[in-house]
C-alpha cells in the first residue's frame, strides 16, 4: 500500500495510490495521514477497503510530505561505504547520529530554497524509515515489526555550515526545505527486503549517484535497534538511513547546488521525487 497526502501547503488531503497509477482520495475515510494510523492494526483497515471506491483525483495535484505530524527526523551519517571511502574518513564501528530539525521537512517536489550566503549546499539521497509503533530497546531480530513502511528524502545539507563552522552537523542540515519527503509512504509489505535497493539521484539529468541500499554499513534492522536504545521512537518519527557515494563535496573540483539546479531521485519500489532549486 502506498499512503500520501495532495494538495496545497498546509491544506493537504489523505490519499492512496492504486495499482495504476491513480491518486485516490481518502478523506471520507480518515481526517489525515497521521502517527496514530500507521500502527499494523490501522493499516490493516486501510488495506480492507474496497480502492475502487475511493474518489479518482484528477491531474496532478502537489504531494506534501506522506506523513503529517512528524515529532523527530533522525539521521544517520557514513552509512555507506564507498561513501565513507570517497569522504577520506574511517568506516563507523557504530552509527553516527545526528538531527535534522522537523521544520526542514517538505513536501517531494518542493523546491530547495538555498539559505543567505550559502556556499556548498549539497544532495543526498537516502532510504528513509517511518515507525509505525513506539520502539525502546527493540532487538534488531524483531525491528521490523516496529517499522510502518519506507520512503525518499533528499538530505540536503550545507556543507559549510556542517563541517567548517564547529558544534554538530545539524546547523548545516537543518534549514527549512533540507529535508523533501515522498512521494508516498509504501507500508513494509511491500518492500521485503529494504537491503536490496536501487538509488539514483541526478542533477540537471546527470547522474550522481547510483548504488544500493545493500552497501549499508548498518542495516534497517541494526539501525531500528540502535537508535532505540539511546531514545523512545514514536510512531510517524522518520529514521534518514544515509547516503552512498557521489555527493558533490567530495568531487574534483567539488560541486555544489545552485539556483535553477534540477535534482531528481529514485529508489526502487519507492517512487521518484524531483526539486528545483530556488535562490533565498
Amino acid at each position: 500500500m502506498k499512503l500520501l497526502r495532495y494538495g496545497s501547503e498546509g491544506q493537504e488531503r489523505p490519499g492512496l495510490l492504486d495499482s495504476a497509477g491513480a491518486i485516490r482520495d481518502l478523506s471520507g475515510v480518515l481526517k489525515d495521514i497521521t502517527p496514530d494510523v500507521l500502527s499494523d492494526a490501522a493499516l490493516d483497515k486501510l488495506r480492507a477497503i474496497d480502492v475502487e471506491s475511493l474518489p479518482r483525483v484528477p491531474g496532478t495535484p502537489r504531494l506534501g510530505m506522506p506523513v503529517a505530524g512528524i515529532r523527530q527526523c533522525v539521521a544517520i551519517g557514513l552509512n555507506y561505504r564507498q561513501h565513507a571511502i570517497e569522504a577520506g574518513m574511517t568506516i563507523p564501528s557504530e552509527p553516527i547520529i545526528f538531527f535534522k530539525a522537523i521544520t526542514s521537512l517538505t513536501g517531494p517536489n518542493d523546491p530547495i530554497v538555498l539559505p543567505e550566503k550559502s556556499e556548498a549546499t549539497d544532495w543526498e539521497i537516502e532510504l528513509t524509515i517511518v515507525m509505525g509503533r513506539l520502539a525502546r530497546s527493540v532487538p534488531a531480530a524483531s525491528a521490523f515489526d516496529y517499522v510502518a513502511g519506507y520512503t525518499i528524502a533528499n538530505d540536503v545539507s550545507e556543507r559549510e555550515w556542517q563541517l567548517n563552522r564547529g558544534g554538530m552537523w545539524d546547523k548545516g542540515k537543518s534549514f527549512d526545505t533540507f529535508c523533501p519527503l515522498g512521494p508516498w509512504l509504501v507500508t513494509r509489505d511491500e518492500i521485503p527486503d529494504p537491503q536490496q535497493l536501487s538509488l539514483e539521484l541526478r542533477v540537471n539529468g546527470e547522474v550522481r549517484q547510483k548504488s544500493s541500499t545493500a552497501d549499508m554499513i548498518f542495516s534497517v534492522r541494526e539501525l531500528v535497534a540502535y537508535c532505540s536504545r539511546f531514545m523512545t521512537l514514536l510512531p510517524g518519527d522518520i529514521i534518514v538511513t544515509g547516503t552512498p557515494q557521489g555527493v558533490g563535496w567530495a568531487m574534483k573540483p567539488r560541486q555544489t547546488l545552485k539556483a535553477g539546479d534540477r535534482v531528481h531521485l529514485a529508489i526502487a519500489a519507492l517512487g521518484e521525487q524531483e526539486q528545483v532549486v530556488a535562490a533565498g
